[in-house]
């Protein structure tokens, strides 16, 4: 790695198609929002000789932010890739973004990757979300490193960082967390602060000075060595306790000197697989500089000691009736599967779709295979269509640089698929296969619009349509019950994201209107009714009347229609047109317009007449008694009721659940998970957990989530049904 003290002029610079998997790294930068991952990327791109020293792309695009939104938000909101080239390895460096409003992005970004860098402020720490997305990653065995970034703020502290990530990172084994590297700082400033100004390797015991600009390397002074010892001594050790070689701790401790290039091998082995977490310091470049701080040793760590793709495990894939397809490793000349980890809207070039390649080579012009199964409750339809593909680019800022193929391993750019959405797979035409989805996190914020004019009416579907094809965390809902559209998102940021998208880049204009839970209507107890619906106007007239009895029926039992017709008072063959005039009045409700449930009518006498008696009349008459009955009865107002399930830590299980009280919630139940947090089950009403994606961030210092079901309808307390009557009164 960068210890070993060598630079590669001549061998950086900007990406090209790559030739062969070995020569593929895929690496995704992981840390809270304003932890330092775009500047790194900055930094990483610069040192690399892909940017000038302005910090601009050579042929003119910019390195990162150059999405409109993100300029007005000062913040990452997308997945953003830049491909850069050092010692004649191609580095797609995929930026996630840090807000958990955008977990979306950071999973695809997971997903496309061999391995991450998890990156921290050295003045902020660590926060709950980015340790549970270490979690995830050492679920699957995802190799990672760790990044310390702010080294120049005054209040960095890159030893207590070190310390603080081992205690976050490596609690199985903190010995296996550990730097590579110490700065070095400079003269003491005035105010006490001394600047870092280079580092020093552990193993190598040389100093990388970046003072000037440029990185250069030399010997320590007699002083400075004893200054590295200790960590140098826990260094070794933490390699040798993850070397391959089951001897080489017992000859370590026997007292044999472990050559420094067998402990950078031994190394890069176990930080391949997995099992070593080496943490680096890195700092952007000061105006005028060519290399940031670090930036030389990330850049080597990523080229020699990360996973080639041929190391990434097996992709699942299955022919398009399900059954199992075995697939040989990232092997460019087997079958093509690729999936499309993002989908994007270019204002030249219409709709890009960067896919990662699993297996296979795709070649620009080539038509392939789209499938894309499994997110039809997010309004994403089922499809299997075979499309021609545009062209074939790496992504760098703006530019789009062409190539001509691209292999398994490696990230690029389609044009104009017009079918494909994020999570679909690409294979080939007469081979289609279908990828396994990766887990999306359920979007709970519901964010209910109309267009603000007719003319946005008219644009509104295909833009909604285009914005969950976009993102698959986004689900779209037509509401029968309450006639609304409604947006599901992850959090405030995402929505506002959303109708951003929906203005500036599909051209339509929402509002945001309050978001209705679907209410119900039922009995409170038993009541009567007489439906009389008699007219004579000259001709054939309309006779038809019916007495009933309504009752109240258990919850989830529906509309249950009894005949007790004797005599023939009422002919067999209207019957069935008195219940179908009872269900269409309960589907529109009896009293405040919501459809009523849970009761059973029974039809009990009757009259009709030889001649004006028809259908109709007695549909009508029907509903003309259910109304009637409604009139002289007790309506209860009935609220849908959801089965919540919320992981959090167990700091906050307290807090949680007098929230969940607060909320008029039942808590069913709690039980203890693995890692420190409480899975706590409650029933809760809807209407009370609308904005409850945010309130549980905030409360759980975004270390929590939630899942909620539809659990049944039950009967409103009145002080909140009046509330709700009286706020839908205000708004008619």
């Amino acid at each position: 790695m960068g210890d070993k003290g060598q630079t590669h002029p001549g061998a950086a610079g900007r990406a090209r198609a790559a030739d062969h998997p070995q020569s593929v790294r895929n690496v995704v930068l992981v840390g809270h929002s304003g932890s330092g991952k775009t500047t790194l990327v900055e930094a990483l791109a610069l040192t690399a000789g892909a940017v000038n020293r302005a910090g601009r792309v050579e042929d003119g695009g910019t390195v990162s932010d150059y999405d409109e939104i993100e300029h007005r938000q000062q913040r990452s909101v997308q997945l953003s890739l830049v491909p850069v080239e050092w010692d004649g390895i191609k580095v797609n460096v995929l930026d996630t973004p840090g807000y958990a409003d955008f977990v979306g992005e950071l999973r695809a970004g997971l997903r496309a990757a061999d391995a991450a860098l998890f990156v921290v402020s050295a003045s902020d720490g660590v926060d709950g979300s980015t340790r549970m997305v270490w979690e995830e990653c050492a679920a699957v065995g995802m190799p990672r490193a760790i990044v310390v970034t702010h080294l120049e703020a005054a209040r960095a502290d890159f030893e207590g960082m070190t310390r603080s990530c081992a205690e976050a990172f490596g609690a199985d084994d903190p010995d296996a967390v550990l730097p590579l590297y110490l700065p070095l700082h400079g003269p003491q400033a005035p105010d006490g602060h001394a600047p870092v100004t280079g580092l020093i390797g552990l193993l190598s015991q040389k100093l990388f000075d970046y003072s000037t600009g440029e990185r250069k390397e030399s010997e320590p002074g007699e002083d400075e060595l004893p200054l590295i010892e200790e960590a140098r001594n826990r260094l070794i050790e933490g390699i040798i306790a993850e070397s391959e070689d089951e001897t080489l701790m017992d000859r370590y401790l026997g007292g044999e000197q472990v050559d420094v290039k067998t402990l950078i091998e031994d190394l890069e082995r176990a930080v391949a697989r997995g099992v070593f977490f080496p943490v680096l310091a890195a700092a952007p470049a000061s105006d005028g500089a060519r290399q940031g701080l670090g930036t030389v040793e990330v850049l080597e760590l990523i080229t020699r000691g990360f996973p080639t793709p041929l190391e990434h495990e097996t992709v699942r894939v299955t022919t398009i009736d399900g059954k199992p397809r075995e697939l040989r490793p990232c092997d460019p000349d087997a079958p093509l599967v690729a999936e499309v980890v993002k989908t994007s809207s270019d204002p030249y070039v219409g709709r890009l779709s960067l896919i990662r390649l699993f297996s296979g080579t795709l070649r620009a012009d080539q038509t392939v295979h789209v499938s894309g199964h499994g997110l039809a409750d997010r309004g994403h339809e089922d499809h299997d269509v075979d499309e021609r593909i545009g062209a074939l680019s790496t992504p760098f800022g703006k530019q789009q640089r062409p190539v001509s193929h691209v292999i398994a391993g490696d990230l690029a750019c389609v044009a104009k698929l017009s079918r494909a959405e994020t999570g679909d797979t690409l294979s080939a035409k007469d081979d289609p296969l279908l990828m396994e989805p990766w887990q999306m996190p359920d979007p709970l914020l519901p964010l209910a619009i109309q267009a603000h004019s007719k003319p946005d009416e008219d644009k509104l579907s295909q833009g909604l349509a285009r914005l969950v094809a976009e993102d698959p965390t986004m689900r779209l809902e037509q509401n029968q019950d309450t006639h609304q559209v409604v947006l599901w998102c992850l959090g405030e940021a995402h929505s506002d994201v959303a109708l951003e998208r929906l203005r500036s880049r599909y051209g339509v204009q929402v509002d945001v209107v309050p978001h209705k839970v679907s209410l119900r209507e039922t009995f409170a107890l038993k009541s009567g009714g007489r439906g009389r619906h008699v007219k004579q106007s000259g001709g054939h007239g309309q006779f038809a009347i019916c007495e009933i009895e309504v009752e109240p029926l258990p919850g989830g039992s529906g509309i249950e229609f009894v005949d007790k017709v004797v005599g023939g008072a009422v002919p067999r063959q209207f019957i069935p047109s008195v219940e179908k005039g009872i269900r269409a009045q309960a589907a529109k409700g009896v009293a405040a317009g919501y459809p009523l449930i849970d009761v059973r009518v029974t039809l009990l006498d009757g009259k009709a007449h030889s001649v004006d008696s028809s259908d109709a009349a007695f549909q009508t008459a029907g509903a003309l008694a259910l109304r009637e009955a409604a009139a002289d009865a007790k309506i209860h107002l009935l609220e849908p009721v959801a089965e919540v399930s919320v992981l959090v830590g167990d700091d906050f299980v307290g807090a949680v659940m007098s929230d969940l009280s607060g909320r008029r919630g039942r808590v069913l139940g709690t039980e203890q998970t693995p890692g420190g947090r409480t899975l706590i089950r409650a029933e809760v009403p809807e209407i009370e957990i609308g904005r409850y994606a945010i309130d549980l961030r905030s409360m759980a210092h975004g270390t929590a989530g939630f899942s909620r079901r539809y659990a049944r309808h039950e009967p409103m307390p009145q002080q909140v049904a009046d509330r709700v009557r009286e706020e839908e009164r205000k708004a008619s």
